[in-house]
Order: C-alpha cells, then sequence, then structure tokens
C-alpha cells in the first residue's frame, strides 16, 4: 500500500514508520522541518517537506495514497497569543480539503479520549480533537473514517519531574484514588498500522490503552524505579492546579481547560464513552516498562 503518514518523527509516528516500512509499504511520512528528511529516509520511508497549514501542498501529498494518517501536531500551551480551538479548526479543515481534492478514501485520524463531549460537556482542551472528528466526518460517505482514541500518554508524567525533584510528590486535580488510563505512543501505533491495513466502510472509533492504573498506583510504580519509595500522589483543587500552571507562565486560557480535562477525568465525565467502548486487549508496555525510562530521564536531570 502507498501510506501517507503526518506527525514527523513523533513519539507515534516513528514506530509508526518503522512498523510499516517493515511490513513493505510504501511510506511517506510529512514533516515541516527539512533537517528530518535524512533520518525520515534512513527508516526506509519517502519524506514529504511542507506545512499542515498548507492544503495545497496536502492535496498534492495525498494525492494516489491508498489511505492515509492524520493527526494535529501539539501546540505550544505558553503562546499567550494561541487560539487552540481555532488552531484545530485550521488543520482539520485542511485535512477535510486534501483529503476530498484528491480523492483518498480510507483514513485513520489520530483523536482522543474525551472526544464524544461537544462543547461545554468538559473536554476542556480536547475539544479541538472533537471538532476534527466533525469535520472529517461532514466529508462524503465512502471516505472510511477510524478515529483513534488513545487515553492519558505515560509521557505525559514527565511534566511532573520536577515537583517531584523539588516537593517528592505529584501533585494535581485528577489521579490519587481515581482510575486513570494510560497508554504507550508504541502501542497507539500498533493499532493505528493495523487499522491503515483494514478494509472499511463508514466511521468507527477505536479506543487505545495500555494499563488502567489509580494515580496512586502510578506514584508507587514511578517511585519504585525512582528510588523513592515513599512518593505519593495528592489530590489538589482545580484552583490550585490552574494557578500552578499559570504560575510557569502556560497559557491561562489553555490552562483552564486542561484543569477542565483533568476534572472531568477524576469524576469518569472524560472516560464515560472509553468505559462503553474499551479495546479488547490493552497494549503491550506496561507502566512499569514507561518508569524505566522515566527514572533514567529523572536521574540523568536531576542527579548526572
Amino acid at each position: 500500500m502507498k501510506i501517507i503518514l503526518t506527525g514527523s518523527l513523533g513519539h507515534i509516528s516513528k514506530p509508526l514508520t518503522q512498523e510499516l516500512v517493515e511490513k513493505g509499504h510504501a511510506v511517506t511520512v510529512i514533516s515541516s522541518k527539512p533537517d528530518k528528511q535524512s533520518a525520515i529516509e534512513a527508516l526506509g520511508a519517502t519524506a514529504a517537506i511542507g506545512s499542515l497549514q498548507d492544503a495545497d501542498f496536502l492535496t498534492k501529498t495525498f494525492t494516489g495514497a491508498d489511505a492515509v494518517y492524520t493527526m494535529v501536531p501539539p501546540a505550544n500551551y505558553f503562546d499567550h497569543t494561541l487560539d487552540l480551538l481555532a488552531y484545530y479548526h485550521r488543520i482539520g479543515t485542511n485535512y477535510a480539503q486534501a483529503i476530498g481534492q484528491s480523492g483518498v478514501k480510507r483514513v485513520v485520524n489520530l483523536s482522543t479520549i474525551g472526544a464524544h463531549l461537544g462543547a461545554g460537556e468538559g473536554s476542556g482542551i480536547l475539544l479541538g480533537a472533537h471538532d476534527v472528528e466533525q469535520i472529517l466526518n461532514a466529508l462524503p460517505a465512502d471516505v472510511a473514517i477510524t478515529h483513534m482514541r488513545p487515553t492519558s500518554f505515560y509521557y505525559n508524567l514527565y511534566g511532573y519531574t520536577a515537583m517531584i525533584e523539588a516537593e517528592g510528590v505529584i501533585a494535581a486535580n485528577y489521579g490519587a484514588d481515581g482510575t486513570i488510563p494510560w497508554v504507550s505512543p508504541v502501542d497507539i501505533a500498533a493499532a493505528i498500522a493495523e487499522e491503515l491495513e483494514t478494509p472499511l466502510v463508514g466511521r468507527t472509533v477505536r479506543y487505545v490503552a495500555s494499563e488502567e492504573l489509580t494515580g496512586n498506583e502510578t506514584a508507587t510504580l514511578l517511585g519504585a524505579a525512582l528510588g523513592m519509595p515513599d512518593l505519593k500522589w495528592i489530590l489538589i483543587s482545580d484552583e490550585q492546579t490552574q494557578k500552578g500552571l499559570v504560575s510557569i507562565g502556560m497559557n491561562p486560557t489553555i490552562a483552564a481547560s486542561l484543569v477542565e480535562m483533568y476534572a472531568s477525568l477524576y469524576t469518569g465525565v472524560l472516560a464515560e464513552d472509553y468505559n462503553r467502548h474499551k479495546p479488547a486487549l490493552m497494549g503491550k508496555v506496561k507502566l512499569t516498562d514507561f518508569a524505566e525510562e522515566f527514572a533514567a530521564a529523572f536521574h540523568q536531570k536531576y542527579v548526572s
């Protein structure tokens, strides 16, 4: 198959590229950075250097493809001029235009847990992913689309390294005794590869998760890897969480949306649809595997 991947060589797209190339597919990887071309080609893929903001570039790149993987790259939450919802809407619209004009009939789109929630329903920063799903779903019915909805990424825990080093705790307005469905990008990549190779008619949603743990269990496993057996996950208020995010320079609007998302995760609202449609099999990468990587990075930053 001729498959086009967005996401450059990010956490998901790099292992996805490797797997698809190993399976014999002709893979083109879109990247906005010219300096990624050699690394993409070293994996056996073709590099298409251009911007997701350029619908004409996307249309040209998608033309002739058997399948396309779409994702919206992470935005800079510390940019105080960023309109996050508008950013998602713009990229989603460009994808829809390029898919429609290029004639692609198979799309796998990276969405998220909580994307079933609309405006005002508690999704916070995830509302953009909901909107992208709706934009793509408006394409003609002969375009088959799988919306991948992964759960909370293990690597988001890196955001707590400074807090762990300074205070010896993880403090947030979710977690603690609440369940967090975690996922590894490696497991997401494997699921996306499977979907890209699977014929489909219409639209479908697929959740991806690696392991479900409470915040307390998460802290215990991280603490064991770090050599900090007393590491605790402490539940704090929404107000405290938002104040902390703003204090480190985050866009206040995005901070409020992030807190709303976390609060919905803790109350269970965010995971309602996930709980009704859990994956038949959890991914292979467990938190104990990630904890070793986390500990190595932590010690390199704060100990060495």
